[in-house]
C-alpha cells in the first residue's frame, strides 16, 4: 500500500470514528439539559469540560488502532466489521442516555461496548500489538463510565 493510500485511509478512519460520534453529540446537545442537571450524580462525576478532550483522544487512538490493522497484510475483514459495529453501538449510548433518559439501557450498552472492545483487543493482538495497547485507555475510560453510569442509575 502506498504512503498516499495509507494517509488517506487513516483520515477516512478518523472521519468515520468522529462521524459516528457526531450523531450522539447532536442528541446530547439537544436533550442533555435540563434533565442532566436535575439528576443526582456521584461525587466522582467529572466536570463537563473533561469529556470532549478525553473522547477526542480516545477516538484518535481507536482510529489509529484500526488503521494499523487495516494496513497490515494479515488483517481479516471481519475485524473491520466488528470495529464498525462497535462504533455504532458506542454512538447509540448518547441517544439512550441523554436523548431517551434510559439510564439502565445505557448501562447495558456500555457493557456491550466493553465486550466489543475486549473482543477487538483480542483480535488485534496477533496482528498488531500496538493496536491492542492503543485500546487500553479506551477500555479504562469505558470501565469508569460503566461505574459512573451504574451509580447514576442507583441514585436516580
Amino acid at each position: 500500500m502506498s504512503l498516499t493510500k495509507k494517509i488517506i485511509s487513516l483520515l477516512v478512519f478518523n472521519i468515520l470514528a468522529f462521524g459516528a460520534s457526531a450523531w450522539g453529540s447532536y442528541v446530547t446537545n439537544l436533550y442533555k439539559e435540563p434533565w442532566y442537571s436535575g439528576i443526582i450524580k456521584p461525587s466522582f462525576n467529572p466536570p463537563d469540560w473533561v469529556f470532549a478532550p478525553v473522547w477526542i483522544a480516545l477516538y484518535i487512538a481507536m482510529s489509529i488502532a484500526i488503521w494499523l490493522i487495516w494496513i497490515n497484510p494479515q488483517r481479516k475483514e471481519k475485524i473491520i466489521y466488528i470495529y464498525f459495529i462497535h462504533l455504532l453501538i458506542n454512538g447509540s449510548w448518547s441517544i439512550f442516555f441523554f436523548g431517551l433518559h434510559l439510564i439502565l439501557a445505557s448501562l447495558i450498552i456500555i457493557g456491550i461496548i466493553i465486550f466489543f472492545v475486549i473482543w477487538l483487543m483480542k483480535l488485534y493482538y496477533p496482528i498488531n500489538k500496538f493496536s491492542t495497547f492503543l485500546m487500553v485507555p479506551y477500555l479504562a475510560w469505558l470501565s469508569y463510565a460503566f461505574v459512573l453510569n451504574f451509580y447514576i442509575f442507583i441514585l436516580n
